[in-house]
């Protein structure tokens, strides 16, 4: 068994170590509102409204700890996850009835919108990802999905089978009071506490909220009407730019943007790797090299 749940060698460990991934669960945030009854779930079960960066770093908790976590903590943190699902209901604001949170078909819109999002915007930003690396790592995910009580079979498990199951899905969306205050929200969000250092440079925030935004698919954007459109060449640039610029960030500063428990996984995960064998002297992110990964493990990789 290997000392992290995703290991250095598969697919999902390259995406998830990529700094990209700010982009893209900003993102998979504002694709999943267009889900009635999954934003309907999160804005009436949780503190959205005050605290949506908030809700970003608590996925970010969750992703981390199904990649870089050990088996028995993530084992304990989706059985946790899974329980509160089971006790939380949803106001059908179309029926007038309360229905389960944990309904598979909105389990598996919220995991199709993150992970698709994810591996979207690491490739568009320069992230380097073959189609036969990019299917890998959604047939990786599928046992991610297991995590918060789906079958992996019944998840999309290459781009093939992502992109049909995303377009089966739009007549099932639309634009919500909620949704529409949601992506407000994450392009001017309030700041987490470990983050209110960064209060007075909160106007700068605004360029990374509307290129997450800019970045959704053309249709979502359509729907959503919130930004003038702009041509999505300079979208892409402007993905390439932050991922090149925030991969300048030394790894442990980077942490800081993290909520502790997450701090204290990432250091638990160099150290057991440590003692496996990988080579850590350029921490965690550096561990997408192969050469510094142990001899038998590279052979594995090849």
């Amino acid at each position: 068994m290997s000392a992290t749940v995703a290991p250095p060698e598969s697919v999902t460990w390259r995406v998830h170590i990529d700094r990209s991934m700010w982009i893209g669960g900003v993102r998979s945030l504002m694709l999943q509102a267009l889900h009635p009854m999954a934003m309907w779930g999160v804005w009436q079960n949780s503190n959205f409204q005050e605290d949506p960066f908030g809700r970003l770093q608590r996925t970010a908790d969750f992703v981390g700890m199904a990649t870089f976590g050990s088996h028995e903590e993530i084992d304990q943190l989706a059985a946790k996850v899974r329980g509160i699902h089971r006790s939380l209901r949803i106001l059908n604001h179309d029926t007038g009835k309360k229905e389960r949170l944990d309904q598979p078909e909105l389990l598996r819109w919220v995991h199709c919108a993150e992970v698709y999002s994810y591996l979207e915007v690491a490739r568009r930003s320069g992230l380097p990802l073959t189609d036969a690396m990019a299917d890998k790592y959604l047939d990786e995910q599928r046992h991610t999905a297991t995590y918060v009580g789906l079958h992996a079979e019944d998840v999309p498990g290459s781009v093939r089978e992502m992109e049909d199951y995303l377009a089966s899905m739009r007549s099932q969306l639309r634009v919500t009071e909620e949704a529409a205050a949601t992506v407000r929200f994450l392009m001017w969000p309030t700041m987490p506490e470990n983050l209110k250092f960064l209060a007075p440079g909160k106007p700068g925030y605004f360029p990374f909220g509307a290129l997450c935004y800019y970045s959704l698919p053309d249709w979502a954007r359509q729907m959503y009407g919130a930004l003038p459109e702009v041509p999505q060449p300079a979208v892409t640039a402007a993905l390439r730019s932050f991922r090149t610029a925030l991969s300048t960030v030394p790894e442990r500063l980077h942490d800081y943007a993290f909520m502790k428990p997450t701090r204290d996984m990432l250091e638990r995960a160099r150290q057991r790797l440590g003692a496996e064998g990988y080579d850590l002297g350029r921490g965690l992110y550096g561990l997408r090299d192969p050469r510094r990964w142990p001899a038998e493990r590279s052979l594995v990789g090849a």
